[in-house]
């Protein structure tokens, strides 16, 4: 960095190393014999001499070139070296000077060096008398420079390091021994709204949050803490009181870093030096990122994850005191009515509104989690008989019982509800859950709108389980499996730029089944495998055939399971897939999910990073919904973000969910494409074009469907707004 006014370090560095590899004296004398002379006496390595007969002449060549000494005769032809000396000192010249003169008057020495004149030579002189002189001078003029240079450089220095502290978008400042400011840098007015002035010599305690005041004074002045002895902490300081009734928070939360500063002797400390840096942006973010980890963002209920935790640590606490516990499975009847029939924004009010009345019918200390979709979950613990759950659960039921107001109408809502007790039906959290879920089915195949406690007789709904993994098993071989598409719309270029390939099953007796119910059953099978392999060729294979009709810009998304990366060779078998086609790679892009880049299992950062380098791009499907670390973009080379549906969902007019504008910022500081998924309405498509989201899928575009419909699509005029 340079500062204004100051000639760089580099360039004075080479100056300075150019005049001290050569000497160079100019002397400036009538007397032609004695100009030949002088520089043989004063020959040294590294001196160069020039020489001139007049003053006229000495000037014309000082001002072409700059000299160190110059041997100065006192009476010249045309003037005397007085004038050459004011000549000097009016140009701020530094050349050093000694005059010989054969002049006997002591003013004549006296008035030469009082123009600046560094020495005074009397003719006659002794050679050895001339060689000291101006060994002397020079090396004075040596000297004086080095000086001028390091007087140069520590001022330099100085205002650097100055500006350095004075600029700092961190809060740097330095204490006593008592804990009181002694210099507080400017940093601290627009970070707190304090000024300088008024801080300083007071304590230190007094920017401190009154909850942080006991743990920072116990680091700051521990004993032990010896000088250069860094500490770390964070903690909260006090906005001046006008900043707070400007608008924002009381406290900002800083990590602090302090540095004892040594004594003179280095043994003791005179104060402490500090750094403080404003982190409040990145606690905000990941108390959003800990709460979406931990809870269901339509209901702001604990999530599954969340809910098993709560459910383990119960059972934990009732088999040491050999106590019981509840657990409830809560489906909601008809829920798929009314996301059918007035939309998916009436469908997410009338959640947020049976979540809500399922509150007020708990106890302090019960659970209410949202599972997905319309099925939640309660934990009741310390139970005493069976009977206290029954009572919750017509509570539950009669909570439920007015109807709910929608923008359509009123909707009557009802639900089914499963039982499951411990230590009677189950001792681990997965038995409970699973039992509980399985009483829930039997209320709804009985009527719906009542609740049942789990039977060990009610094996239905696993002879339906088996039933479908034996289905399941044939179906490849059958051709029951077919592959669906939904176009991805750049609205830039207005056009489709890339198909998601879905999976459907069409079941000879159920009808279409959706990946959601089979493919965890073929995962837990082992099938999942030659699954995504069919997937795979016939994505690949229709790719082909629209870049034969013409379409080369047009992208391939694909999803692959989790299992798919417990496989050796599941880079080799999607290249090798690609090749055959004679796709280029980029037009491929596999999608992974969170959970999978959280867990790394069998090397998957591994393989994810061989499939880009051959090419293909990878995309974290549903980003956003999980309990993914920013630290594993780093280590994932993935190429893409999906914004989940459940965000796009709230999006409303205007308003924007904060965690779209926290993905749509990650992906651009990562450099990563941006995909919407589950817009179905014209002000999601307006809002995430203002927040830089140019390509999106969703009903509003067109809903899945086969490989001829999808081809269709994909000649449709530029112009037209939606695709179906």
């Amino acid at each position: 960095m340079v500062i204004p006014g100051e000639q760089p370090f580099l360039a004075r560095t080479a100056e300075t190393a150019a005049a001290g590899d050569v000497c160079r004296i100019l002397v400036v004398d009538d007397d032609a014999s004695l100009r030949r002379t002088l520089p043989l006496v004063l020959a040294r390595e590294g001196r160069v001499f020039a020489e001139s007969g007049t003053i006229a002449e000495a000037i014309t060549l000082l001002e072409r070139e700059h000299y160190d000494l110059i041997l100065l005769d006192y009476r010249l032809p045309d003037a005397t070296g007085l004038d050459l000396l004011d000549w000097l000192t009016s140009h701020h010249r530094k050349e050093a000077v000694i005059i010989i003169s054969g002049e006997d008057a002591i003013d004549a020495a006296i008035g030469a060096l009082r123009r600046g004149a560094d020495d005074y030579v009397r003719k006659p002189y002794h050679v050895a008398q001339l060689q000291r002189a101006v060994d002397s001078t020079l090396h004075k003029t040596t000297l004086e420079r080095a000086n001028q240079t390091m007087s140069q450089r520590l001022q330099a220095s100085e205002r650097l390091h100055r500006f350095l502290v004075e600029s700092s978008p961190d809060l740097i400042f330095t204490l006593d021994l008592e804990g009181r400011f002694s210099y507080i840098n400017p940093r601290v007015h627009p970070l707190l709204g304090h000024e300088r002035a008024s801080l300083m010599r007071r304590p230190f305690s007094t920017l401190v949050m009154p909850e942080d005041i006991d743990r920072i004074n116990s680091v700051m002045f521990a004993r032990g803490n010896a000088p250069g002895e860094t500490f770390n902490i964070e903690l909260r300081l006090r906005r001046n009181r006008e900043s707070v009734a400007e608008g924002g928070s009381e406290s900002i939360t800083v990590s602090l870093t302090g540095i004892p500063m040594p004594d003179r002797d280095g043994r003791g400390t005179t104060g402490l030096y500090g750094v403080a840096r404003d982190i409040s942006e990145r606690k905000r973010a990941e108390e959003i990122i800990t709460f979406q980890a931990y809870h269901d963002q339509l209901t702001r209920l604990p999530n599954r994850v969340l809910f098993k935790d709560r459910l383990e640590l119960a059972l934990a606490q009732a088999q040491r005191r050999t106590g019981a516990l509840a657990v409830m499975f809560i489906d909601v009847d008809r829920f798929k009515l009314v996301n059918d029939t007035f939309g998916h924004a009436e469908g997410d009010a009338l959640l947020r509104g049976i979540a809500a009345r399922l509150s007020t019918t708990l106890r302090r200390g019960d659970t209410l989690a949202r599972l997905g979709g319309d099925e939640f979950t309660v934990l009741l613990p310390d139970i005493n008989h069976p009977e206290d759950v029954e009572t919750i659960a017509r509570k539950i039921v009669e909570a439920l019982t007015p109807p709910f107001r929608l923008e359509h109408g009123d909707f009557r809502a009802t639900v089914s509800i499963g039982i499951s007790l411990f230590p009677r039906d189950g001792d681990t959290a997965e038995d409970l859950t699973r039992h509980a879920d399985v009483a829930m089915y039997q209320v709804k195949r009985s009527g719906k709108n009542a609740f049942r406690f789990f039977d060990p007789e009610l094996n239905t709904h696993y002879r339906e389980r088996i039933a479908l993994e034996n289905d399941l098993r044939i179906a490849l071989g059958r051709r029951e499996f077919e592959l669906y598409y939904q176009p991805q719309v750049s609205l830039r270029e207005r056009r489709v730029v890339g198909m998601e390939a879905l999976l459907r099953w069409n079941h000879p007796t159920h009808g279409q089944i959706g990946p959601t119910t089979f493919i965890p059953v073929a995962e837990e099978m082992g099938l999942i495998g030659e699954i995504s392999t069919w997937v795979l060729e016939q994505a690949c294979s229709q790719l082909a055939q629209w870049r034969h009709a013409g379409f080369n810009d047009l992208r391939m998304s694909l999803n692959l399971s989790p299992h798919d990366f417990d496989r050796k060779d599941v880079v080799s078998i999607v290249t090798n897939c690609v090749e055959r086609y004679c796709l280029p790679p980029s037009r491929i892009e596999l999608e992974i999910t969170e959970s999978m880049m959280m867990q790394d299992t069998a090397g998957v950062a591994a393989k994810v990073r061989a499939l880009r380098d051959a090419g293909l791009s990878v995309a974290i499907d549903d980003f956003g919904t999980g309990y993914s670390a920013l630290a594993y973009l780093q280590k994932f080379p993935v190429s893409t973000l999906k914004i989940d549906r459940s965000f796009v969902r709230d999006l409303d007019g205007p308003s924007t969910n904060p965690i779209i504008s926290a993905i749509t910022g990650i992906a651009r500081g990562f450099g990563l494409q941006l995909i919407a998924e589950g817009v179905e309405r014209p002000e999601q498509v307006e809002t995430l074009r203002a927040l830089g989201c140019d390509v999106m899928q969703g009903y509003l575009f067109a809903h899945p469907a086969p490989a001829g419909k999808a081809s269709a699509w994909l000649s449709q005029a530029p112009d037209t707004p939606m695709l179906c």
